[in-house]
């Protein structure tokens, strides 16, 4: 291990491993030395792509609608590991576990089109070749073709160098795509112009159908095109069902530039957006995207860290922002989940919802850092509901996908009422809130909802049914009964709090004690939570490593996800000692004190798809990502810390660098709020979890229409792996002994300043200094 220290702590002997110590550096072809001057030059996009992080290495700008991206044969997308690439399509999510989007995947080629199929047509590269950075993408094909990609909002741009040829071509193909293409149509428009309209389905499972519409424009004629339907190539056709080529001469001007652009709604949208945000050189487009980068980056500046943990640090910062999506046309016009046409006044419609992944991190990232954009969001997701008539739970484009389970839209929708982005639609909200924690989708809705809610209200609690049929495509709460029950009740918790806020006692104290329904699934034999069937009886291995009836994970990783009651789990499994002697066994913590970086590497869970049979923390998946902050609860904050800090070594400057599935930016935004050491502990609500930050300064720029100081800065003087624990907490100068603030504080406050020490202190361990429980 490098960069390795030992120090002597209460007779222990303690190995401090400098953070991120494991990380590999980038390949030089990747990522070029940072200039300090430039944020952008510290991300490096190439960070998982490998090893099941499934993010993508092309252009995008925030929240854009279009991520334009190679694709080498992955299920998602882009593998490092792979050295062909089948096409640079329009549509990437950063990070999702199934394929969907890769629509429209453009490849440039040489000499007559033979191959129609994306695997036997791709072309060859070297990752030397290869270079990216916020908004750009390049590389050198092994054809001798080289491949620049940039974007705006609604719009991909791509140049193109070949050598010296009179057929160098440039192969459309609508009819492959990381999805299940259901149709697809194309249509050469003029000697510039090819017109497309792509049908696709499914995302894990099948899914209803989606349809995008696309145009692409050339900065010249080209000399020869042509279509094809399957196999056949039909040269000189205007129209074809999969896909087109057009053809150009570069014996004199080597160079080939396109636009592309997307819309969700129509054709016509497709050429609006073009239009709109079209006509510019690649240049001119690749320099806005890294300027509009730089000005989302730099509302983070950190100071210390060494230049391995800065690039980790801002890398995840970059892919927080990539997620939700831009959904609505130049025109504000957007396809709703209703499938009709709506326009967007007064604000600018997102789509792309991995709610259960996102609502424990990002969510809250973008309402500290972009809180309009973030306002925007949390709008669209109530427009879902107002027009389809219920919320999402994970929503691609224009459909629900029904993926995952629980509850995961109430947290979200609560955590952007507490943080003040719902003025003026706060009913409205509360409205299919309500709703939806009340009943059920019928039968003719694409939405499940809480589907095992009649259930869940009746007894109090989710059934675990096994192998029961699917009514609709997605996951299903029965088969989660007993994870089912924990997320209800956290949302039930969530939507308490604001039932409270707007004026409605009864609702709130009607979900209050729904709330406590955690507590009918414990089961006190094992003194872990545990499923129980449609009977009542606790069904499953009594084993909680082997548990059953918990989504991607154990009753081990699950027994902390009661954020809105932490003392009262507390006291059920015996107290805060029992609770202390639990979280250290879970977190292999005197490992951890010797190893942190081996410890998170081979005692933790380790494999990105590693779900059951542990009980170890699983810092690859969402269900334990606020466990480390537990110990903020038990009277035992400075673990926190080292816990956190050993999980943190996880990410690394490299193509593995990622911790499992980034699933729209949750697990960055996890590793952004840790290491800043502002984290949400309470999802859905506005408590802020406080730890020891890995840099020694943090100024964050704050919108003031949401923080009227306008800034935050966080010190933490001379903060290492030796001196990483807490002494003393001021807040605007005043000694402040908690170890959580609100966001209501937070605007209030100007800074945060720790004293840090090499050794715990008795910081934050009075009775009522945790965060405190929630109804």
């Amino acid at each position: 291990m490098r960069g390795t220290q030992r120090i002597r702590r209460a007779g222990t002997v303690v190995a401090a491993v400098v953070l991120c110590g494991a990380a590999l550096a980038a390949p030089a072809a990747q990522a070029a030395g940072p200039r300090h001057d430039r944020l952008t030059d510290l991300v490096n996009p190439f960070i998982g792509t490998e090893n099941e992080g499934n993010t993508y290495p092309g252009a995008a700008v925030p929240f854009g609608m279009v991520q334009l991206s190679p694709d080498t044969g992955h299920n998602t997308g882009y593998d490092h590991s792979q050295n062909h690439i089948r096409g640079f399509s329009l549509v990437h999510l950063s990070g999702v576990g199934c394929g969907l989007g890769g629509d429209l995947p453009a490849l440039p080629a040489l000499g007559d089109v033979t191959q129609t199929d994306d695997a036997a047509y791709a072309a060859e590269f070297s990752h030397d070749t290869e270079k990216a950075s916020p908004g750009y993408y390049k590389v050198g094909l092994k054809n001798g073709i080289e491949a620049e990609l940039t974007a705006t909002a609604r719009t991909g741009v791509q140049r193109y160098t070949f050598p010296a040829t009179d057929k160098a071509d440039v192969l459309l193909n609508a009819g492959q795509s990381l999805h299940r293409t259901v149709s697809s149509k194309v249509e050469v428009l003029d000697d510039r112009t090819v017109r497309t309209a792509i049908t696709g389905r499914g995302f894990c499972q099948d899914t209803e159908p989606y349809t995008v519409y696309t145009v692409t424009r050339f900065d010249r004629p080209f000399t020869a095109y042509g279509t094809w339907n399957g196999g056949a190539v039909t040269a000189g056709s205007r129209t074809g069902q999969d896909g087109a080529y057009v053809r150009f001469d570069t014996t004199k001007d080597r160079t080939v530039e396109a636009t592309t652009a997307l819309s969700y709604v129509d054709a016509r949208g497709a050429a609006l957006n073009l239009r709109a945000e079209g006509g510019r050189s690649f240049d001119r487009v690749r320099e806005a995207a890294r300027r509009a980068w730089e000005r989302r980056l730099g509302q983070v500046r950190v100071q210390g860290g060494g230049d391995t943990v800065r690039r980790t640090f801002y890398s995840s910062l970059y892919r927080s922002f990539l997620a939700p999506n831009v959904g609505s046309d130049a025109d504000g016009r957007y396809t709703g989940w209703d499938q009709r046409v709506h326009r967007a006044r007064g604000y600018t419609y997102y789509q792309n919802w991995s709610l259960w992944d996102t609502y424990r991190t990002q969510s809250q990232l973008l309402s500290l850092l972009a809180p309009h954009e973030a306002r925007d969001m949390a709008v669209s997701v109530v427009k879902i509901a107002e027009e389809s008539g219920w919320l999402p739970k994970w929503g691609y484009g224009t459909v629900e996908t029904n993926i995952m389970t629980g509850d995961p839209v109430t947290p979200f929708l609560t955590n952007a009422y507490q943080q003040g982005l719902l003025r003026g639609y706060e009913e409205r909200a509360y409205r299919v809130l309500k709703k939806n924690a009340d009943g059920v989708p019928p039968a003719d809705s694409p939405a499940v909802g809480r589907e095992a809610n009649r259930e869940y209200l009746a007894n109090g609690f989710a059934p675990y049914v096994k192998d029961r049929p699917h009514a609709k495509p997605g996951d299903s709460d029965f088969d989660h009964g007993a994870s089912a029950t924990l997320e209800y009740a956290l949302s039930d918790a969530m939507l308490a709090e604001m039932a409270r806020g707007l004026g409605h006692p009864a609702d709130a104290a009607r979900y209050a004690a729904r709330a406590q329904n955690y507590r009918k699934i414990f089961d006190a034999s094992t003194g872990f939570f545990r499923a129980r069937d449609a009977s009542g009886a606790f069904t499953g291995p009594a084993d909680p490593a082997r548990s059953e009836g918990f989504h991607e994970g154990t009753a081990w990783q699950y027994q902390w996800l009661v954020p809105q009651d932490l003392p009262g789990m507390i006291s059920l499994i015996g107290g805060e000692k029992a609770a202390n002697d639990r979280l250290d066994s879970f977190f292999a913590y005197d490992q951890l004190l010797k190893d942190p970086a081996k410890t998170a590497r081979e005692v933790w869970v380790n494999g990105p798809y590693d779900y059951y049979n542990a009980d170890k923390y699983n810092p690859q998946n969402e269900p334990d990502l606020i466990a480390p902050y537990t110990y903020l609860s038990t009277g035992q904050p400075w673990k926190t810390t080292d816990v956190v800090h050993a999980a943190l070594t996880l990410f690394t400057d490299a193509p593995t660098g990622m911790t499992g599935n980034d699933d729209l930016g949750t697990m960055s935004a996890w590793n952004v709020l840790s290491s800043i050491g502002l984290f949400p502990v309470q999802p859905g609500y506005d408590t802020w979890g406080l730890s020891t930050p890995v840099f020694p300064r943090v100024d964050l720029s704050l919108d003031r229409r949401f923080y009227p100081r306008g800034s935050l800065t966080i010190t933490a003087p001379g903060a290492s792996d030796v001196r990483r624990y807490v002494q003393t907490a001021r807040v605007d100068g005043a000694p402040y002994r908690r170890t959580y603030l609100t966001t209501g504080a937070l605007r209030r406050t100007r800074s945060l300043a720790y004293t840090l020490g090499a050794v715990p202190s008795g910081w934050g361990t009075g009775a009522h200094d945790g965060p405190p429980a929630l109804n």
